[in-house]
């Protein structure tokens, strides 16, 4: 005891800010040499005789920070009775297993003051006594706390509209969703302004901008207290509202902005008039939060084509994923011809002759059986695979109709029709997709005939001007299918080389219960002959509509009451039979 009554003092660095009664056991000079080097509060605490947690030494550091901290209990050095018993807890734990975790979080205070710190536990070596310690430190930080709070609310806002983000959005769709009851259910509507992007093109960003705000400020106006808006993306809103009434409260929110928007907009000089569809998805118990989301942005497509908000109907998302998941299947068994053509024969109504086929693209697949043409190629359309199915098409056709030339030693008095989508007229090369199947089949021009939809040419008169005129050029015959149906002009019937007009099916099976449609087909026949065109009826499934077309001087016709469409070897047998000698 004498001698450490003669020990110089310790550097006043170096020193405990308080000396604890620790029943005998006290930091060595190596710890106090420990506690000064280290920059941040730090503290040595372990177990005194009786097993209580006990602060042996800390360096000035921690004073300060647990004079911060306000906790008494800290400050005399005594853990048991400290605010914070999750602290206790964590150092009681890590003193008995240093295995155990050694790093807490925690606040002190609430709202803008509070201070928040991050202790970190470390294993020393025992006392003297053999009691276990560890080397306490404790971080405030506060300031990168408030840092990273900020930068959310950032990340959290839309910086335009001020409104929150999509990102806030389902996070507030997934807090909600957890606190839904019987008394409260909510929805989410996604409400699209159409035609922004014109705006923009014609009158700038800057106007785009101004616009979304207005828009904005009126969709607020628009809802009800406790309903939700948020920016989800460029013309985008969400808006999460609670149901009193189920899915009436939700359509009555949609009437309510739409009424709201119906007030034209003014954007310089000028005043605009906005529309917006609407999709609304309803909320069950335990949904994920983006899987709603995108129920509702499924249902604003929806809106668009029906022109009125639309609520989520699983069954349409359903048939919408089997066309995305035929045209993945449609896309592989491209790549592995898996696809089939089948002929229809085209009756020459007046001999009874074959004159030539239809050619029909046909689906049978491995596991699903047969997909129908009306369901395989709108998706091929839309995906953009009708170029490469109509490319295939065309040199499948050709390849056919050289084997049958082939197998009778010489070219048969036949042709065959293939379709174009009118996609394939915007989008493909069609003279170059012909003289490639004829070039590669050896057929001459006049052994195909190419069957192009009114929508082909009413999309783009001018491009289909230029399509006609190359596949005349490429001496093909062109046909107009299921004329009739569409919106042509009797201007394009006139200036388009058109050889042949098909009557749609539609006018051919009601002639012989409507007289309006008799008229009809009537009139087609006399208009095709004043022009210079053959015709071929579509859909004749009797014997009364053969003779009946034949005498008002039908050129071909087509249907089941003549032979369902067949494969390749049985088309050709088909020919034969009914080839007169």
């Amino acid at each position: 005891m004498q001698a450490a009554a003669n020990r110089p003092a310790a550097p006043k660095s170096a020193r405990p800010a308080a000396q604890v009664d620790t029943q005998g056991v006290r930091a060595s000079a190596d710890d106090h040499a420990l506690l000064a080097a280290l920059p941040i509060a730090a503290a040595i605490v372990g177990l005194n005789g009786q097993g209580v947690l006990k602060l042996f030494a800390h360096n000035p550091r921690f004073d300060e920070v647990i004079a911060l901290t306000g906790d008494k209990a800290m400050m005399a050095g005594d853990f048991r009775g400290c605010e914070h018993l999750q602290i206790a807890q964590l150092m009681s734990e890590f003193l008995a297993d240093f295995d155990s975790p050694g790093e807490l979080d925690f606040c002190q205070g609430d709202g803008i003051g509070a201070r928040h710190y991050r202790i970190k536990l470390a294993p020393l070596s025992r006392c003297e006594k053999g009691r276990p310690r560890c080397l306490v430190s404790m971080v405030d930080r506060t300031v990168e706390v408030r840092a990273e709070r900020t930068l959310r609310a950032e990340m959290l806002r839309d910086s335009l509209t001020g409104l929150p983000n999509r990102l806030s959005f389902t996070e507030t769709v997934e807090l909600k969703g957890g606190e839904s009851s019987r008394d409260l259910e909510h929805a989410v509507l996604v409400v699209d302004m159409l035609r922004f992007s014109r705006i923009n093109e014609s009158m700038g960003s800057l106007a785009g901008d101004e616009l979304l705000i207005t828009f904005a400020r009126r969709l607020m106006s628009a809802l009800r207290s406790g309903d939700v808006l948020a920016r989800t993306g460029g013309n985008e809103f969400g808006i999460l509202v609670g149901l009193k009434r189920g899915v009436a409260d939700a359509l009555a929110a949609a009437d309510r902005i739409q009424e709201m928007m119906s007030t034209p907009f003014k954007l310089s000089e000028l005043e605009i008039r906005v529309e917006c569809a609407i999709g609304v998805a309803l909320m069950h118990t335990g949904q994920d939060a983006e899987e709603l989301f995108r129920h509702a942005q499924f249902a604003v497509k929806q809106a668009k084509q029906a022109g009125k908000p639309q609520v989520y109907e699983p069954k349409e998302a359903s048939a919408a994923r089997r066309r995305f998941s035929i045209e993945t299947e449609l896309r592989r068994a491209l790549d592995k011809d898996q696809l089939k053509l089948f002929y229809q024969p085209l009756i020459n109504l007046k001999s009874g002759e074959v004159s030539g086929f239809e050619a029909l693209a046909r689906w049978t697949h491995e596991d699903r059986g047969e997909i129908s043409p009306t369901e395989f190629i709108p998706v091929a359309e839309e995906s953009g695979l009708i170029l490469q199915l109509g490319r295939w098409a065309m040199d499948k056709a050709a390849q056919t109709v050289a084997s049958w030339d082939k197998q009778a030693g010489e070219p048969l008095p036949v042709y065959v029709g293939v379709n174009l989508s009118a996609i394939q007229v915007a989008r493909d090369n069609i003279a170059e997709v012909v003289e490639s199947a004829l070039k590669s089949s050896g057929l001459a021009g006049n052994r195909l005939t190419l069957e192009l939809t009114e929508s082909s040419i009413v999309q783009d008169p001018g491009r289909a001007m230029r399509v006609f005129e190359a596949l005349k050029a490429l001496d093909a015959t062109v046909a107009m299918d299921d004329f009739g149906t569409g919106y042509s002009s009797l201007a394009y019937l006139q200036r388009l080389p058109i050889d042949v007009l098909k009557i749609d099916k539609s006018f051919v099976t009601g002639m012989m219960r409507d007289a309006d449609s008799v008229a009809i087909v009537r009139a087609v026949l006399s208009l095709a002959d004043a022009l210079g065109m053959s015709t071929t009826a579509e859909g004749i499934e009797t014997v009364e509509l053969a003779t009946t077309l034949a005498a008002l001087g039908c050129s071909s016709g087509q249907g089941y009451y003549f032979a369902k469409p067949l494969e390749a070897a049985a088309a050709l047998e088909y020919w034969k039979g009914r080839r007169k000698a």
